[in-house]
């Protein structure tokens, strides 16, 4: 199939992984001129194509949260003046990071489309903003006027759809979800894992958490059912990742006494394969206050090794529509932990259980592939509802 060759596209994204990557590809596979622009690249399985062209800008600060602020308003001048000037006749596909760096087709003539899959201001909920707050509302009012003149606007999933709606008409949304970063159940048996041995992990039943420990993420939750499941020798917790507030949870589980929750920083990307399979039970968390608003991408990772998992999230989540419909996952409220630990009691004792879930894990999966990426770009082209 011959190229477009009459249009240009640049992705922008200043922490740029394998999602922006595949993007990227799905795009180059029918545009003859696609850019990137990004403060880094981190490839995960899938490499970046040679014919794209790369621009770099300043890179994402994980911390401490002022510096983060400060790289974000320095990536979106970046941004915006490479629109104006280098990319002033490509067309615009938003992903991500800045957080409000779509709000500058605001300001440029670029025909302009966005990913969404964080909603923002209703994240800032998190930290006990309200929606009658002086930033909230004029971040509200700019999404009503970015989201409207949009080219096309995308969100992965039905409850962010209806999140989105309180800003923009339904019919000017298109709902495609994402895909995992792996493609195919490879998981490791425990015998044959070297994360396994070298943790020394063979007899136990590990439940993982895997991600980011930041003021948003509610890791207590997992220290919480460490404790209420201390007594059972055999099931292990494991807190895998980094962020400001590792200590103050590794206090938690001194001053506890629990020497069933352990904590480890996060694995290579040769090891992180590994590490995962290690997992019989994966957590995923998201606060009841946004998490309609999100879908944490380690949901789909452990889909894909075939690894039940417990969301604990609102009955309004994405997380809780995924645990009902496809039957690889329980989701709790954080006030129903007693009821999250009956479940893990259950699931560690009952192979058969485990396996029908792992079995509904895997199926599920390939709801969530790479050929997603070209979804999307189909759907940029000629979109259902044009």
């Amino acid at each position: 199939m011959e190229k477009i060759k009459d249009r240009k596209i640049v992705v922008v994204n200043q922490a740029s992984n394998y999602l922006t990557v595949g993007f990227c590809n799905a795009f180059a596979d029918k545009f003859a001129n696609v850019a990137l622009v990004t403060g880094s690249v981190h490839i995960q399985g899938e490499e970046l194509s040679t014919d794209i062209e790369v621009t770099y800008i300043n890179k994402w600060v994980e911390r401490p949260a002022s510096k983060k602020f400060l790289s974000y308003i320095k990536a979106c001048f970046k941004m915006y003046w490479l629109i104006l000037t280098k990319y002033r006749k490509h067309e615009v596909f938003f992903v991500s990071i800045p957080p409000m760096g779509y709000l500058l087709n605001l300001l440029v003539s670029n025909r302009f489309s966005m990913v969404v899959w964080d909603v923002y201001p209703d994240a800032f909920k998190i930290t006990g903003m309200k929606e009658t707050h002086f930033l909230y509302r004029v971040w509200a009012s700019l999404n009503r006027k970015s989201f409207k003149k949009a080219f096309r606007l995308f969100t992965i999933g039905d409850k962010m759809a209806e999140l989105l709606e309180v800003y923009v008409s339904k019919s000017k949304i298109i709902i495609q979800p994402i895909w995992s970063i792996f493609q195919a159940n490879e998981r490791v048996a425990k015998e044959d894992n070297p994360f396994v041995k070298e943790h020394q992990l063979q007899d136990k039943f590990i439940i993982q958490y895997s991600g980011n420990i930041g003021l948003t993420h509610k890791v207590e939750v997992v220290v919480e059912l460490a404790e209420l499941l201390k007594e059972n020798s055999n099931i292990i917790f494991q807190i895998i990742g980094r962020g400001p507030r590792v200590p103050a949870l590794q206090r938690m589980v001194a001053e506890k006494n629990l020497p069933n929750c352990t904590f480890l920083p996060f694995q290579s990307d040769e090891m992180f394969p590994f590490s995962l399979s290690a997992a019989d039970l994966g957590i995923v968390i998201l606060d009841e206050l946004t998490s309609k608003g999100s879908v944490p991408s380690k949901s789909y990772n452990l889909m894909s090794y075939g690894i039940p998992s417990v969301y604990i999230a609102g009955e309004d989540s994405e997380l809780n529509t995924y645990a009902q419909k496809y039957n690889a996952a329980e989701c709790f409220a954080e006030k129903d932990l007693h009821l999250a630990k009956d479940f893990i009691l259950h699931l560690s004792t009952n192979k058969q259980k485990w396996n029908e879930m792992s079995a509904n894990a895997i199926a599920t999966a390939k709801l969530f592939r790479r050929d997603n990426a070209d979804k999307f770009v189909d759907y940029y082209l000629n979109p259902l509802h044009d």
